[in-house]
């Protein structure tokens, strides 16, 4: 459609997107990341923006580092921390910097040879993760060795405990620590003398891969740090206990170790006497995964368990400032919205309608967060408190103010609606329908299937990677089901599909295609099936299962799962999910002389999630033992897209631009019976 910026991707990719949102404790400022287009249209650079927390005033642009920011924190001043690489040099690692509150130009104030990642502020303390060669005897002698490792073009790592790698990036040979460091040394240095810098001072020296994907929260008078702390079991397996570091002395105490659970996301309350975490009884072949949200007091020991008669899975939660209750955005039929978790193990009280929430930054009478749906991209929002807890509040009724935000909603090419659907059990299984404009009984519009990734998740939140209104500017619909194993539902609803991916969650699909394909707006005749990772596994196993498609497209997907379990980066996790014959029965390469159905293959090699391997055993299998071979003189009518430096995702926007380029061309081909298009140009 014409008129939206969807119609043409370069105008999609131009699209500023906001990514990550942050707010004084006082509710008087709130800051968010706004990522743009580079100069090059080569990559997307997130500068900060300040937005009015009353929502009256036009946002106003803070920084335009050409390299970007990062990791916002605000100190008690209100001057604003911010994780940067700015200057010439592109290896210098990520430094952290200030910018002043009554304005001027940002200032470094902390640096590190292995660079910051991540920093919470509480009262005039900072913690801040910053990672460290192993061998190294001080940060003086971190330096030095990286340099020399880069100078003399040393990258081996040599390993003792697993995992090796994660998502695209090696592990080592330098590891997480956690330092702490006193805001109060930032004081305006004398007339003459140099901008002062904080001192860093490591809390976990010994911390070795200890640190690995933890999660860590500062007390708010800065006293301890409540963190995840991988433990290693035999048969290369781990979990995260829950452990209390002493700032002051840096004594480290366990707090939460158990066989079989995993204790992650811990929040400490403001009156510093308890923290929230979630404790997870870790899956098996047979079960689930099974999540609850707790509460651990410091003083006693004892654990309280939150929500014991609510069904779904708890979500990303923050306390309020009076200690009293948590504030939580969880799954929810298609949505994410928001709830206030009393402390009592009472029902929480949902706080808003529609919508997905995240990035939740609590004040004292407000929750601050982005919010979006598949009608809109992440929005920054405020979400007053004061009349939730009064008598008669209404579920789901408190007022959301939309903060001016930087980035404008864009122009949608149609509209968005849901459909309904059983599956062969009984169970509701829902779904996102995007139609085009126009779209009737006398014009129905080709369906394209979208199976969502995870697979514990749902589609209730806009997507820039995956965005269904590029299709729909181009007059498919685009169907957006939720089936078994999806997050929302409740635990049953994951469980029906625990184990056994090509049963339950492959005919929800099929019946939720049932259901939209009954509607006069669609185009039965015209379809085609697409997922990316579990959402590629399904459309590999659709493939193999039925002719209804005409095309099938499947991105970082899961092909053998013998193959796949021992080469993913979390291969014990893997282990805990299927069997080894669960996985035999389940894996759609055991099918590949059923698939007659035109596929696009695509895969990036720096995926370690889902490592190419599978996508070139697809591709080979495809072509040589598949209904559709390639033909005696090798042609055929699958396509394999690859990226040789690219991830579980597609992050370059001219990458991008070439993904949706390819996979519309495919479609247009096979779906709309159209002369096979042209294909980029850069392709060469």
């Amino acid at each position: 459609m014409s008129g939206t910026p969807f119609a043409s991707l370069d105008d999609y990719i131009a699209l500023p997107r906001t990514t990550t949102l942050a707010a004084a404790p006082d509710g008087s400022r709130v800051v968010v990341g706004v990522g743009a287009l580079d100069k090059d249209s080569t990559a997307w650079v997130t500068n900060l923006w300040e937005v009015d927390p009353a929502g009256e005033r036009p946002a106003r642009r803070l920084t335009r580092g050409e390299k970007g920011e990062s990791t916002v924190a605000f100190t008690p001043e209100g001057d604003l921390l911010f994780v940067a690489k700015r200057g010439g040099d592109d290896d210098a690692p990520p430094a952290l910097w200030l910018l002043p509150r009554g304005g001027g130009e940002p200032r470094q104030v902390a640096t590190h040879p292995g660079g910051f990642s991540a920093v919470k502020v509480r009262g005039s303390a900072v913690l801040l993760v910053a990672s460290v060669l192993r061998g190294a005897k001080d940060l003086e002698d971190d330096e030095r060795l990286r340099k020399e490792r880069k100078e003399k073009k040393v990258a081996a790592i040599l390993h003792d405990s697993y995992p090796v790698r994660f998502w695209d990036h090696d592990l080592g040979p330098d590891h997480p620590h956690l330092y702490v460091a006193d805001l109060g040394s930032l004081s305006h240095a004398a007339a003459g003398a140099p901008d002062p810098t904080l001192e860093l001072r490591d809390l976990t020296p010994d911390a070795g891969t200890h640190l690995i994907h933890g999660e860590a929260d500062l007390a708010h008078d800065g006293s301890f740090v409540v963190t995840t702390w991988t433990e290693y079991e035999g048969r290369a397996e781990q979990r995260p206990a829950l452990v209390r570091i002493d700032v002051a002395s840096g004594e480290r105490t366990t707090l939460l170790t158990e066989a079989e659970w995993e204790f992650e996301s811990p929040r400490i309350s403001p009156d510093g006497t308890r923290v929230a975490l979630v404790a997870t009884q870790m899956s098996t072949p047979e079960r689930a995964p099974d999540p609850w949200l707790e509460i651990l007091d410091l003083g006693t020991g004892e654990r309280t368990r939150l929500l014991t008669g609510w069904d779904n899975w708890p979500g990303p939660k923050e306390w309020l400032p009076d200690s009293s209750a948590l504030v939580m955005a969880a799954d929810d039929g298609g949505r994410a919205p928001l709830f206030l978790v009393p402390l009592d193990g009472s029902e929480p009280v949902r706080l808003t309608g529609d919508g997905a929430y995240s990035d939740l930054a609590v004040s004292r009478d407000s929750v601050f967060a982005l919010r979006s749906s598949y009608e809109h991209p992440g929005e920054p929002v405020r979400v007053p408190l004061a009349a939730v807890r009064e008598e008669g509040f209404a579920d789901g009724r408190a007022d959301v103010v939309v903060l001016p935000p930087p980035a404008p909603r864009p122009a949608l090419p149609g509209s968005l609606t849901e459909v309904e659907a059983e599956g062969l059990d009984g169970a509701p299984v829902r779904s996102w329908l995007a139609l085009p404009e126009g779209a009737s009984a006398e014009a129905p519009a080709p369906l394209l299937l979208w199976i969502h990734g995870g697979p514990l998740g749902s589609w209730n939140a806009w997507s820039w990677r995956w965005n269904p209104w590029l299709a729909v500017a181009r007059g498919y619909a685009v169907l957006l089901p939720d089936p078994a194993l999806s997050t929302g539902y409740g635990r049953a609803f994951i469980q029906r599909g625990w184990g056994a991916w090509g049963d339950a969650p492959f005919t929800d699909l099929m019946a939720a295609t049932d259901a939209a394909e009954a509607r006069d707006d669609v185009d039965a005749s015209r379809t085609a099936a697409m997922g990316g990772s579990f959402g590629g596994y399904m459309a590999n196993w659709v493939a193999g299962h039925t002719d209804r498609f005409r095309a099938v497209v499947t991105h970082a997907s899961l092909w053998a799962l013998d193959q796949f379990g021992p080469t993913t980066d979390m291969s014990s996790y893997w282990a805990r999910e299927m069997t080894p014959e669960m996985g035999e029965k389940h894996s759609p390469h055991r099918f590949v002389e059923e698939i007659r159905t035109p596929m696009l293959v695509i895969h990036g090699d720096k995926d370690y999630r889902v490592p190419i391997g599978e996508g070139l055993r697809l591709w080979y299998e495809l072509l040589s033992r598949s209904g559709l071979p390639a033909g005696p003189d090798g042609s055929s009518p699958h396509r394999f897209l690859y990226f040789p430096n690219e991830n579980h995702w597609i992050l370059s926007p001219q990458h991008a631009k070439v993904w949706y380029e390819v996979v519309f061309a495919f479609l247009a081909e096979h779906v709309l019976d159209e002369e096979a298009p042209a294909l980029p140009e850069l392709l060469g």
